[in-house]
């Protein structure tokens, strides 16, 4: 019995199973159609980190499968990190698989990505030509000058991995000014503007997510993040970009090299 009085239920099943639906009319295995569309649940954020799924018994007697389907599944899913198994916990959805550059180098996030296996994406948030006083304090340009401010959320596998606001000095690159989005922006600093850059300077620090963060990551609340504050230069010495990239804690991790 519950605190009113009334018999306690058992525990009901999750909302994301009438999102599941298994088609014998298909040549398509039960337990490859099952893993496609928890892969797919998992992605689009319906199934969040540390989401519990029901057991194999449960999830087998649901879908009208053989409790063997839905083991095949899991025991895949788990092999590619995208559940895990604790115990009486049962088993939950994995935190996306982490992320460790190597220090050291000046590269942009595709790069990085490809260096770990991943495909990188980009959504550009926003993008104008502004004048802001504070910005021009940085580049130790004139309060009237103008710069590229972009927005962009950058993915690894189709997972956020960070949020990224830029600036750029249109004084030193006014052909950014007709930039499309597309590609790399380095690349294009190289190929359009002629400008190669050189080196950075780079600091770290723990922060917790923003609201705007926290709902662009999937977490259920604030979660810690590692802030990345970036001044590119250029070969000249002329600063170029100047970056405040916000990385989701729970994937991404750095990796020094002390000699």
């Amino acid at each position: 019995m519950d605190k009113t009085g009334q018999p306690e239920q058992a525990n009901p099943l999750p909302d994301f199973l009438g999102q599941l639906q298994i088609n014998d009319q298909t040549s398509e295995p039960a337990y490859l159609q099952l893993q496609r569309q928890l892969n797919s649940l998992i992605d689009d954020g319906s199934l969040k980190p540390g989401s519990n799924l029901p057991s194999e018994r449960v999830l087998a007697e649901a879908l009208n499968v053989s409790r063997t389907t839905v083991k095949r599944c899991y025991d895949e899913l788990r092999d590619k990190k995208r559940l895990s198994t604790h115990g009486r916990g049962g088993t939950v959805v994995q935190p996306p698989p982490g992320v460790v550059p190597m220090l050291g180098k000046l590269k942009g996030f595709t790069e990085e990505m490809r260096e770990q296996g991943k495909s990188a994406s980009t959504r550009v948030l926003e993008y104008e030509i502004v004048n802001e006083r504070t910005i021009a304090c940085i580049f130790q340009c004139p309060s009237a000058a103008l710069f590229l401010r972009l927005v962009r959320l950058r993915l690894a596998d189709k997972v956020p991995m960070t949020r990224e606001v830029a600036w750029y000095n249109l004084t030193a690159a006014p052909e950014l000014e007709n930039w499309d989005t597309s590609g790399s922006i380095y690349a294009f600093l190289q190929e359009k503007c002629g400008i190669t850059l050189a080196h950075a300077e780079q600091t770290i620090e723990a922060v917790m997510s923003t609201a705007e963060e926290t709902a662009i990551f999937g977490f259920d609340g604030p979660g810690p993040c590692l802030l990345l504050k970036r001044h590119t230069y250029s070969a000249t010495g002329q600063l170029i970009e100047y970056v405040e990239g916000t990385f989701r804690g729970d994937a991404y991790v750095y990796k020094l090299r002390l000699e």
